[in-house]
C-alpha cells in the first residue's frame, strides 16, 4: 500500500488532510523541487516524479477507494493541487486530465467498465486524459466533427482530437464523438468512449508551447479505429456532453486551486525578496509602491482560495456546481495572471531572468485563463447561472 493511502486509512478527515499534505510536502522539497529549473528549460516529461505518483497514490486520488482509489474529497485534492502548483505547475496537469477522465467513469460509466478501468487508472498503471477539443472545436463542444460510426459490436472512430494533455505519454483518453451528426438539439447526438491506444489511434505530434512545460500537449488521430460498443461511457448513446461538462466541475477546481498554488508561489517569492533588495538606503518592502502591490496581492490569494474551497464543498455535497466552479476558476486564474506580473515588476531585472522562477510563473498563469473553458465563457456560466437560480 502506498504512503498516503497508509495515512488515508488511518485518520480522521481533519487528521488526514494535514498528513497527506505534509506527505506531499516532503515529497516536493525532496524529489521536485531540486529538478523543476532542469526538467522546465529542457521541456523534459517528468518520467521519475510519475514513478513517484504512482508510489504516492496520486493518480487515484479521487477514485473510489472500493476500485484501489484514495477517495479523497474535492477540498482535499484542492489543497494537495494547491501545493504541488505551488512548486511545479505542470505536474498537475498530469494529474487533472487523468481524474477528469476517471471521474467521468466513476459518475457514468457502467458496473463493468468501473471494475475494468478504475482500478488502473488508481495505480497510474492506464493514464490518459480527456479528448474533447477539436482544431475547430473549442468552447463549443457541440461543434466537435470527430465520428463514431456502429459496425456489428464495434464502433468505428475518425477524427482529430488537439491540444489534449498526456497526449503522447497517455494510453488511454475519454474521447468525446458524434454518434448521431444530424441530432437535434447537438448533444444528443454526442457520446463518450473510454479509448486506448491501439490501431488507427496515434498521437501524431507534440505541440510546443510558451509555458506548462514538461507535461506533454498532442494531437491525436483517428483513423479508422476500431473500438468495441463495450468501451461506449454508459452503454447509451446521447450521453457524452453531459458527461464531459460533469467532468469539467472537478476540471475547474483543480485549475482553480493551481492559480491559488501559482498566485501563492508568486506572493511568496515576493514577500521574501522584497525585504533583501534594497534601494534608496531600505528593503523596498519598505516603500510604499511595493506594499501595495504585496497588500493586493495576498489579498486576491485569499479571496481565491476561498472561492475554491466553497466550489470543492459544493461538488463534495453532489450538487450542481458549475457556478461555483466557474467562479472559482475565473478568479484564481486571473489572479494567478495578476500576482505573477506584480511579482516580476516587484524582482525587477531578476523577475525577467531564467535564473529565477519567476518568468515560469508568468509563462504559465494565463494557460489557466483558457484551459477547462475560457474565462469569457466562464462568465457566461455564472450570468446563466444567477438568472436560472433567481427567477423574478
Amino acid at each position: 500500500m502506498n504512503v498516503i493511502s497508509d495515512i488515508h486509512h488511518a485518520a480522521d478527515d481533519g487528521e488526514e488532510a494535514a498528513l497527506i499534505l505534509d506527505s506531499v510536502e516532503k515529497w516536493l522539497e525532496r524529489d521536485v523541487r531540486p529538478h523543476v529549473m532542469r526538467l522546465e528549460h529542457a521541456d523534459e516529461y517528468p518520467h521519475e516524479m510519475v514513478e513517484q505518483m504512482k508510489e504516492l497514490g496520486l493518480f487515484g486520488a479521487t477514485i473510489d477507494p472500493d476500485y484501489g482509489g484514495l477517495g479523497l474529497n474535492a477540498t482535499t485534492y484542492a489543497r494537495v493541487i494547491e501545493k504541488i502548483a505551488e512548486t511545479w505547475m505542470s505536474l498537475t496537469g498530469i494529474m487533472n486530465s487523468h481524474l477528469i477522465m476517471a471521474a467521468c467513469v466513476q459518475r457514468q460509466g457502467t458496473d463493468e467498465q468501473k471494475s475494468r478501468f478504475l482500478p488502473r487508472f488508481a495505480t497510474g498503471e492506464l493514464r490518459g486524459g480527456l479528448g474533447l477539443t477539436e482544431p475547430n472545436a473549442g468552447t463549443d463542444l457541440q461543434a466537435i466533427r470527430t465520428r463514431a460510426r456502429r459496425d456489428g459490436d464495434d464502433y468505428v472512430i475518425d477524427g482529430t482530437k488537439t491540444w489534449i494533455t498526456n497526449g503522447i505519454e497517455g494510453a488511454c483518453f475519454a474521447v468525446l464523438v458524434k454518434t448521431d451528426p444530424d441530432a437535434e438539439p447537438r448533444h444528443k447526438g454526442m457520446s463518450m468512449f473510454i479509448a486506448e491506444k491501439g490501431p488507427g489511434f496515434t498521437a501524431s505530434k507534440k505541440l510546443e508551447k510558451i509555458g506548462y512545460k514538461g507535461v506533454d500537449s498532442a494531437e491525436l488521430v483517428f483513423d479508422g479505429y476500431r473500438i468495441s460498443a463495450d468501451n461506449l461511457l454508459g452503454g447509451v448513446e446521447g450521453k457524452g456532453l453531459q458527461a464531459a461538462l460533469g467532468g469539467l466541475e472537478l476540471g475547474r477546481i483543480n485549475i482553480a486551486a493551481r492559480g491559488c498554488g501559482l498566485a501563492s508561489a508568486a506572493l511568496r517569492d515576493s514577500v521574501a525578496y522584497a525585504q533583501t533588495r534594497e534601494t534608496f538606503g531600505k528593503p523596498i518592502a519598505q516603500h510604499q509602491a511595493i506594499q501595495l502591490k504585496l497588500g493586493e496581492m495576498a489579498t486576491k490569494l485569499q479571496a481565491s482560495r476561498l472561492l475554491t474551497y466553497d466550489a470543492a464543498r459544493a461538488y463534495d455535497r453532489g450538487e450542481r456546481c458549475d457556478m461555483e466552479a466557474g467562479m472559482a476558476k475565473f478568479f484564481a486564474s486571473e489572479t494567478a495572471v495578476e500576482n505573477s506580473l506584480e511579482a516580476m515588476r516587484i524582482h525587477g531585472g531578476y523577475g525577467y531572468s531564467k535564473e529565477y522562477p519567476i518568468e515560469r510563473y508568468f509563462r504559465d498563469a494565463p494557460l489557466m485563463c483558457i484551459g477547462e473553458g475560457t474565462n469569457e465563457i466562464q462568465r457566461m456560466i455564472i450570468a446563466k447561472q444567477l438568472i436560472e437560480r433567481n427567477p423574478v
